[in-house]
Protein backbone atom coordinates (compact mmCIF):
# COMPACT_ATOMS: atom_id res chain seq x y z
CA UNK A 1 0.00 0.00 0.00
CA UNK A 2 1.40 3.22 -0.86
CA UNK A 3 2.24 6.09 1.80
CA UNK A 4 -0.22 8.63 1.78
CA UNK A 5 1.27 11.68 1.22
CA UNK A 6 1.51 14.52 -1.68
CA UNK A 7 4.25 14.24 -4.79
CA UNK A 8 5.87 17.05 -3.40
CA UNK A 9 6.67 17.84 0.12
CA UNK A 10 8.73 20.54 1.72
CA UNK A 11 12.41 18.85 3.15
CA UNK A 12 12.24 17.37 6.31
CA UNK A 13 8.32 16.12 6.30
CA UNK A 14 7.57 12.54 5.94
CA UNK A 15 4.85 11.65 7.96
CA UNK A 16 1.49 10.64 6.08
CA UNK A 17 -1.57 12.53 5.92
CA UNK A 18 -4.26 11.79 7.68
CA UNK A 19 -7.94 11.49 6.06
CA UNK A 20 -10.52 13.89 8.24
CA UNK A 21 -13.98 15.13 7.70
CA UNK A 22 -13.94 19.10 7.35
CA UNK A 23 -16.29 19.45 9.96
CA UNK A 24 -14.00 17.75 12.63
CA UNK A 25 -11.16 20.50 11.94
CA UNK A 26 -13.42 23.65 11.12
CA UNK A 27 -16.48 25.77 12.26
CA UNK A 28 -18.93 26.06 10.05
CA UNK A 29 -21.34 28.63 9.79
CA UNK A 30 -24.39 28.43 7.26
CA UNK A 31 -25.86 31.90 6.03
CA UNK A 32 -29.24 32.50 6.47
CA UNK A 33 -30.62 35.87 4.43
CA UNK A 34 -32.20 38.63 6.47
CA UNK A 35 -35.35 40.05 5.34
CA UNK A 36 -35.39 41.91 1.65
CA UNK A 37 -36.91 44.65 3.77
CA UNK A 38 -33.73 45.48 5.87
CA UNK A 39 -31.37 45.89 2.51
CA UNK A 40 -29.97 48.84 2.58
CA UNK A 41 -26.79 51.32 0.66
CA UNK A 42 -25.52 52.69 3.31
CA UNK A 43 -22.16 51.50 4.05
CA UNK A 44 -22.32 52.33 8.03
CA UNK A 45 -25.13 49.27 8.59
CA UNK A 46 -23.85 46.11 8.42
CA UNK A 47 -22.16 44.24 4.73
CA UNK A 48 -24.67 41.30 3.65
CA UNK A 49 -22.61 38.65 1.31
CA UNK A 50 -25.37 36.31 -0.57
CA UNK A 51 -23.27 34.95 -2.80
CA UNK A 52 -20.44 34.93 -5.67
CA UNK A 53 -21.36 38.53 -6.83
CA UNK A 54 -20.59 39.97 -3.16
CA UNK A 55 -16.67 38.56 -4.31
CA UNK A 56 -14.17 39.85 -6.09
CA UNK A 57 -10.25 39.02 -6.74
CA UNK A 58 -11.30 36.37 -3.92
CA UNK A 59 -12.18 38.62 -1.23
CA UNK A 60 -15.48 40.04 -0.12
CA UNK A 61 -16.32 43.44 -2.26
CA UNK A 62 -19.30 44.96 -0.15
CA UNK A 63 -22.33 46.16 -2.08
CA UNK A 64 -25.21 45.71 -0.21
CA UNK A 65 -25.61 46.13 3.62
CA UNK A 66 -28.55 45.40 5.97
CA UNK A 67 -29.98 46.47 9.69
CA UNK A 68 -30.84 42.69 10.70
CA UNK A 69 -27.74 40.96 12.16
CA UNK A 70 -28.99 36.67 11.05
CA UNK A 71 -26.01 34.69 10.95
CA UNK A 72 -22.68 36.24 11.06
CA UNK A 73 -18.62 35.82 9.63
CA UNK A 74 -15.60 37.85 11.05
CA UNK A 75 -12.74 39.50 9.32
CA UNK A 76 -10.30 36.58 8.82
CA UNK A 77 -13.46 33.75 7.98
CA UNK A 78 -13.36 32.07 4.86
CA UNK A 79 -16.66 32.63 2.71
CA UNK A 80 -17.72 29.37 1.06
CA UNK A 81 -20.63 29.78 -1.97
CA UNK A 82 -22.78 26.89 -1.52
CA UNK A 83 -25.13 27.83 -4.02
CA UNK A 84 -24.64 28.23 -8.25
CA UNK A 85 -21.50 28.28 -8.32
CA UNK A 86 -20.55 26.18 -5.88
CA UNK A 87 -17.56 25.90 -4.03
CA UNK A 88 -16.44 29.22 -4.98
CA UNK A 89 -13.54 30.07 -2.19
CA UNK A 90 -12.57 33.33 -0.79
CA UNK A 91 -12.22 35.49 2.30
CA UNK A 92 -13.70 38.35 4.17
CA UNK A 93 -12.01 41.55 5.66
CA UNK A 94 -14.87 42.41 7.41
CA UNK A 95 -17.69 41.19 9.80
CA UNK A 96 -20.16 40.60 7.49
CA UNK A 97 -23.78 39.13 7.80
CA UNK A 98 -24.19 35.50 5.80
CA UNK A 99 -26.77 35.33 3.23
CA UNK A 100 -28.64 31.72 2.45
CA UNK A 101 -25.82 31.64 -0.57
CA UNK A 102 -22.90 31.57 1.38
CA UNK A 103 -21.34 29.74 4.59
CA UNK A 104 -18.02 30.82 6.94
CA UNK A 105 -15.75 28.00 7.27
CA UNK A 106 -13.37 29.36 10.35
CA UNK A 107 -10.22 27.57 8.72
CA UNK A 108 -6.61 28.76 8.51
CA UNK A 109 -4.47 28.90 4.88
CA UNK A 110 -4.18 25.27 4.24
CA UNK A 111 -8.08 24.82 4.59
CA UNK A 112 -8.36 27.78 2.58
CA UNK A 113 -5.51 26.53 -0.48
CA UNK A 114 -7.93 22.84 -0.10
CA UNK A 115 -11.22 23.98 -0.56
CA UNK A 116 -9.71 26.15 -3.63
CA UNK A 117 -7.82 22.80 -4.93
CA UNK A 118 -11.50 20.86 -4.55
CA UNK A 119 -13.21 23.61 -6.50
CA UNK A 120 -10.54 22.98 -8.94
CA UNK A 121 -11.33 19.68 -8.96
CA UNK A 122 -14.47 19.51 -9.42
CA UNK A 123 -15.55 17.75 -5.94
CA UNK A 124 -19.00 19.53 -5.00
CA UNK A 125 -20.26 18.70 -8.27
CA UNK A 126 -21.59 15.51 -7.13
CA UNK A 127 -24.04 16.99 -5.56
CA UNK A 128 -25.29 18.51 -8.23
CA UNK A 129 -26.14 16.04 -10.49
CA UNK A 130 -29.55 15.20 -11.87
CA UNK A 131 -30.55 18.71 -9.68
CA UNK A 132 -31.99 21.55 -11.16
CA UNK A 133 -30.28 23.65 -9.08
CA UNK A 134 -27.28 23.49 -7.86
CA UNK A 135 -26.37 23.73 -3.88
CA UNK A 136 -24.61 21.95 -1.37
CA UNK A 137 -25.81 22.19 2.70
CA UNK A 138 -24.86 22.10 5.56
CA UNK A 139 -23.98 18.23 6.06
CA UNK A 140 -22.60 17.86 2.66
CA UNK A 141 -19.58 20.26 4.00
CA UNK A 142 -19.11 19.14 7.06
CA UNK A 143 -18.67 15.68 5.68
CA UNK A 144 -15.97 17.03 2.80
CA UNK A 145 -13.56 14.62 3.03
CA UNK A 146 -10.23 16.29 3.61
CA UNK A 147 -6.19 15.55 3.95
CA UNK A 148 -4.10 16.80 6.54
CA UNK A 149 -0.65 16.81 8.15
CA UNK A 150 0.56 18.19 11.09
CA UNK A 151 0.01 21.96 11.55
CA UNK A 152 4.03 22.67 10.98
CA UNK A 153 3.59 21.28 7.45
CA UNK A 154 0.23 23.11 6.94
CA UNK A 155 1.71 26.66 8.04
CA UNK A 156 4.53 26.29 5.37
CA UNK A 157 2.30 25.00 2.83
CA UNK A 158 -0.53 27.70 3.46
CA UNK A 159 2.76 30.36 3.37
CA UNK A 160 3.93 29.35 -0.12
CA UNK A 161 0.20 29.68 -1.54
CA UNK A 162 -0.43 32.74 -0.15
CA UNK A 163 2.97 34.22 -1.16
CA UNK A 164 1.73 33.02 -4.72
CA UNK A 165 -1.56 34.77 -4.39
CA UNK A 166 -0.03 37.65 -3.44
CA UNK A 167 1.97 37.84 -6.47
CA UNK A 168 -1.24 37.15 -8.66
CA UNK A 169 -3.49 39.84 -6.85
CA UNK A 170 -0.26 42.05 -7.88
CA UNK A 171 -0.03 41.80 -11.22
CA UNK A 172 -3.76 41.58 -11.53
CA UNK A 173 -4.34 45.13 -9.82
CA UNK A 174 -1.55 45.94 -12.73
CA UNK A 175 -3.81 44.40 -15.16
CA UNK A 176 -6.64 46.25 -14.08
CA UNK A 177 -5.53 49.44 -13.93
CA UNK A 178 -4.23 49.58 -17.36
CA UNK A 179 -7.70 48.54 -18.53
CA UNK A 180 -9.17 51.50 -16.22
CA UNK A 181 -6.46 53.53 -17.91
CA UNK A 182 -7.74 52.67 -21.80
CA UNK A 183 -11.10 53.21 -20.92
CA UNK A 184 -10.14 57.20 -19.46
CA UNK A 185 -8.42 57.34 -22.78
CA UNK A 186 -11.24 56.60 -24.83
CA UNK A 187 -13.85 58.78 -23.64
CA UNK A 188 -11.08 61.76 -24.17
CA UNK A 189 -9.68 60.56 -27.76
CA UNK A 190 -13.03 60.33 -29.00
CA UNK A 191 -15.68 63.31 -29.45
CA UNK A 192 -18.20 63.39 -26.85
CA UNK A 193 -22.17 63.30 -27.85
CA UNK A 194 -22.70 66.63 -29.78
CA UNK A 195 -18.66 67.80 -29.94
CA UNK A 196 -16.91 67.66 -33.33
CA UNK A 197 -13.31 67.06 -31.69
CA UNK A 198 -11.81 65.44 -28.43
CA UNK A 199 -11.19 66.48 -25.08
CA UNK A 200 -7.23 64.95 -25.59
CA UNK A 201 -5.61 65.10 -28.91
CA UNK A 202 -2.31 64.24 -30.71
CA UNK A 203 -0.17 67.14 -31.20
CA UNK A 204 -0.74 68.82 -34.65
CA UNK A 205 -4.32 68.00 -35.31
CA UNK A 206 -6.70 70.54 -34.75
CA UNK A 207 -9.51 70.22 -37.78
CA UNK A 208 -13.02 68.95 -36.56
CA UNK A 209 -14.42 65.27 -37.07
CA UNK A 210 -16.69 64.28 -39.24
CA UNK A 211 -20.24 62.57 -38.55
CA UNK A 212 -19.75 59.30 -40.60
CA UNK A 213 -21.66 55.85 -40.74
CA UNK A 214 -19.91 52.70 -40.40
CA UNK A 215 -21.32 51.83 -44.29
CA UNK A 216 -19.56 54.77 -45.02
CA UNK A 217 -16.42 53.00 -44.09
CA UNK A 218 -16.71 49.89 -45.19
CA UNK A 219 -16.74 48.50 -48.74
CA UNK A 220 -18.81 45.22 -47.83
CA UNK A 221 -20.50 43.50 -45.19
CA UNK A 222 -20.94 39.79 -45.46
CA UNK A 223 -22.20 36.47 -43.72
CA UNK A 224 -19.52 33.96 -42.76
CA UNK A 225 -19.36 30.07 -44.01
CA UNK A 226 -22.17 28.14 -43.26
CA UNK A 227 -20.05 25.08 -42.39
CA UNK A 228 -19.42 23.14 -38.97
CA UNK A 229 -16.39 22.17 -37.14
CA UNK A 230 -14.06 19.75 -37.39
CA UNK A 231 -10.35 18.90 -36.24
CA UNK A 232 -7.50 21.52 -37.31
CA UNK A 233 -5.76 20.76 -40.19
CA UNK A 234 -3.00 22.94 -39.43
CA UNK A 235 -2.99 25.52 -41.89
CA UNK A 236 -6.90 26.63 -42.59
CA UNK A 237 -8.26 27.90 -39.31
CA UNK A 238 -11.86 28.40 -38.36
CA UNK A 239 -13.66 31.68 -36.22
CA UNK A 240 -16.81 31.25 -34.26
CA UNK A 241 -18.19 33.61 -32.07
CA UNK A 242 -16.99 31.53 -29.12
CA UNK A 243 -13.54 32.33 -30.59
CA UNK A 244 -13.44 35.58 -30.14
CA UNK A 245 -12.32 36.54 -26.19
CA UNK A 246 -14.69 38.07 -24.32
CA UNK A 247 -11.95 40.68 -22.96
CA UNK A 248 -9.26 41.29 -25.10
CA UNK A 249 -11.21 40.45 -28.40
CA UNK A 250 -8.35 38.41 -29.95
CA UNK A 251 -8.78 35.32 -31.37
CA UNK A 252 -8.29 32.46 -29.57
CA UNK A 253 -5.78 29.91 -30.57
CA UNK A 254 -6.18 27.17 -28.37
CA UNK A 255 -8.84 24.35 -29.51
CA UNK A 256 -8.33 25.28 -33.00
CA UNK A 257 -10.59 23.89 -35.73
CA UNK A 258 -11.04 24.03 -39.30
CA UNK A 259 -14.07 24.13 -41.81
CA UNK A 260 -16.05 21.17 -42.31
CA UNK A 261 -16.24 21.80 -45.91
CA UNK A 262 -14.35 21.93 -49.15
CA UNK A 263 -11.93 25.30 -49.18
CA UNK A 264 -11.57 25.59 -52.55
CA UNK A 265 -14.66 27.44 -53.27
CA UNK A 266 -14.91 29.75 -50.56
CA UNK A 267 -11.75 32.10 -50.63
CA UNK A 268 -14.53 34.97 -49.96
CA UNK A 269 -14.63 33.69 -46.53
CA UNK A 270 -11.27 34.26 -45.96
CA UNK A 271 -9.92 37.12 -43.64
CA UNK A 272 -7.66 39.36 -44.78
CA UNK A 273 -5.35 42.08 -43.31
CA UNK A 274 -7.53 45.18 -41.52
CA UNK A 275 -11.24 43.11 -41.87
CA UNK A 276 -13.31 43.67 -39.07
CA UNK A 277 -16.04 40.79 -37.54
CA UNK A 278 -19.17 41.61 -36.01
CA UNK A 279 -20.91 39.18 -33.68
CA UNK A 280 -24.74 38.98 -35.33
CA UNK A 281 -27.01 36.86 -32.66
CA UNK A 282 -27.17 35.50 -29.16
CA UNK A 283 -25.72 37.00 -26.11
CA UNK A 284 -22.52 38.35 -27.45
CA UNK A 285 -23.98 40.15 -30.24
CA UNK A 286 -21.92 43.28 -30.66
CA UNK A 287 -18.85 41.61 -30.26
CA UNK A 288 -15.83 42.18 -32.27
CA UNK A 289 -12.48 40.72 -33.96
CA UNK A 290 -10.24 42.94 -35.69
CA UNK A 291 -8.33 40.38 -38.11
CA UNK A 292 -3.97 40.52 -37.68
CA UNK A 293 -1.92 38.87 -40.55
CA UNK A 294 -0.25 36.84 -37.41
CA UNK A 295 -2.98 35.40 -36.49
CA UNK A 296 -2.79 32.73 -39.36
CA UNK A 297 -5.01 31.66 -42.24
CA UNK A 298 -8.27 32.26 -40.93
CA UNK A 299 -12.27 31.59 -42.28
CA UNK A 300 -15.12 33.22 -40.22
CA UNK A 301 -18.23 31.32 -39.40
CA UNK A 302 -21.92 31.57 -40.11
CA UNK A 303 -22.54 33.69 -36.64
CA UNK A 304 -20.62 36.45 -37.91
CA UNK A 305 -20.35 39.28 -40.12
CA UNK A 306 -17.20 40.62 -41.81
CA UNK A 307 -17.02 44.62 -42.56
CA UNK A 308 -14.29 44.66 -44.91
CA UNK A 309 -12.81 48.36 -44.20
CA UNK A 310 -11.77 50.21 -47.53
CA UNK A 311 -8.23 51.95 -47.35
CA UNK A 312 -8.56 55.14 -47.03
CA UNK A 313 -9.77 54.63 -43.40
CA UNK A 314 -7.67 52.44 -40.47
CA UNK A 315 -8.92 49.54 -39.29
CA UNK A 316 -7.61 49.73 -35.96
CA UNK A 317 -9.07 53.26 -35.73
CA UNK A 318 -12.09 52.07 -36.36
CA UNK A 319 -12.09 48.93 -34.56
CA UNK A 320 -11.45 50.70 -31.31
CA UNK A 321 -14.49 52.18 -31.74
CA UNK A 322 -16.24 49.24 -31.01
CA UNK A 323 -14.94 48.86 -27.52
CA UNK A 324 -16.73 52.50 -26.26
CA UNK A 325 -19.70 53.59 -24.16
CA UNK A 326 -20.99 54.84 -27.25
CA UNK A 327 -20.79 51.38 -29.43
CA UNK A 328 -22.07 49.47 -26.55
CA UNK A 329 -25.06 51.82 -26.03
CA UNK A 330 -25.78 50.93 -29.31
CA UNK A 331 -25.79 47.53 -29.50
CA UNK A 332 -28.11 47.48 -26.56
CA UNK A 333 -30.74 49.53 -28.23
CA UNK A 334 -30.35 47.93 -31.63
CA UNK A 335 -30.29 44.15 -30.55
CA UNK A 336 -33.98 44.22 -28.71
CA UNK A 337 -36.17 44.46 -31.37
CA UNK A 338 -37.28 41.35 -30.99
CA UNK A 339 -36.87 38.32 -28.31
CA UNK A 340 -33.48 36.80 -29.94
CA UNK A 341 -31.05 39.74 -29.49
CA UNK A 342 -29.46 40.25 -32.70
CA UNK A 343 -28.14 43.07 -34.98
CA UNK A 344 -27.65 42.30 -39.09
CA UNK A 345 -25.46 43.99 -41.48
CA UNK A 346 -27.77 46.74 -42.46
CA UNK A 347 -28.25 47.93 -39.14
CA UNK A 348 -24.15 47.67 -38.41
CA UNK A 349 -24.22 50.17 -41.08
CA UNK A 350 -25.92 52.68 -39.60
CA UNK A 351 -23.56 52.64 -36.65
CA UNK A 352 -23.03 56.43 -36.31
CA UNK A 353 -18.85 57.51 -35.60
CA UNK A 354 -16.52 61.00 -35.75
CA UNK A 355 -14.04 60.32 -37.56
CA UNK A 356 -10.86 62.87 -38.46
CA UNK A 357 -8.22 62.35 -40.77
CA UNK A 358 -6.73 59.31 -42.03
CA UNK A 359 -3.39 60.49 -40.20
CA UNK A 360 -4.82 60.86 -37.18
CA UNK A 361 -6.85 58.13 -37.70
CA UNK A 362 -3.54 56.32 -37.73
CA UNK A 363 -1.98 57.61 -34.18
CA UNK A 364 -4.90 56.70 -33.10
CA UNK A 365 -5.49 53.23 -33.78
CA UNK A 366 -1.52 52.58 -33.24
CA UNK A 367 -1.53 54.32 -29.52
CA UNK A 368 -4.64 52.12 -28.64
CA UNK A 369 -3.27 49.19 -30.39
CA UNK A 370 -0.09 49.50 -28.25
CA UNK A 371 -2.20 49.80 -25.13
CA UNK A 372 -3.59 46.33 -25.60
CA UNK A 373 -0.70 44.78 -26.69
CA UNK A 374 0.33 45.50 -23.70
CA UNK A 375 -2.73 44.19 -21.94
CA UNK A 376 -2.37 41.33 -23.25
CA UNK A 377 1.36 41.01 -21.94
CA UNK A 378 -0.29 41.57 -18.55
CA UNK A 379 -3.39 38.90 -19.00
CA UNK A 380 -0.15 36.49 -20.53
CA UNK A 381 1.77 37.22 -17.05
CA UNK A 382 -1.65 36.19 -14.85
CA UNK A 383 -2.70 33.54 -16.44
CA UNK A 384 1.27 31.65 -15.83
CA UNK A 385 0.87 32.52 -12.63
CA UNK A 386 -2.49 30.63 -12.04
CA UNK A 387 -1.39 28.13 -14.23
CA UNK A 388 1.67 27.69 -12.04
CA UNK A 389 -0.67 27.61 -9.14
CA UNK A 390 -2.58 25.05 -10.19
CA UNK A 391 -0.24 23.19 -10.77
CA UNK A 392 1.40 22.76 -7.11
CA UNK A 393 -2.21 22.35 -6.01
CA UNK A 394 -2.18 19.72 -7.54
CA UNK A 395 1.03 18.23 -6.80
CA UNK A 396 1.39 19.68 -3.09
CA UNK A 397 -2.43 18.35 -1.62
CA UNK A 398 -3.89 14.77 -2.12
Amino acid sequence: MSKREPKIRFRGFTDEWEQRKLGDEVQIIMGQSPSSENYTDNPSDHILVQGNADMKNGYVFPRLWTTQVTKQAVKGDLILSVRAPVGDIGKTDYDVVLGRGVSAIKGNEFIFQQLGKMKLDGYWAKYSTGSTFESINSNDIKTATIFSPNMKEQNKIGLLFKVMDNLITARQKQLDLLKEQKKGFLQKMFPKAGETVPEIRFAGFADDWKQRKLGDLASSFEYGLNASATEYDGENKYIRITDIDDSSHGFIQSGLTSPNTDLTAEENYLLREGDVLFARTGASVGKTYHYKVEDGHIYYAGFLIRARIRPDFDSEFVFQNTVTAKYENFICVTSQRSGQPGVNAQEYAKFELSVPSLSEQRKIGHFFEKIDNTITLHQQKVDILKELKRGFLQQMFI
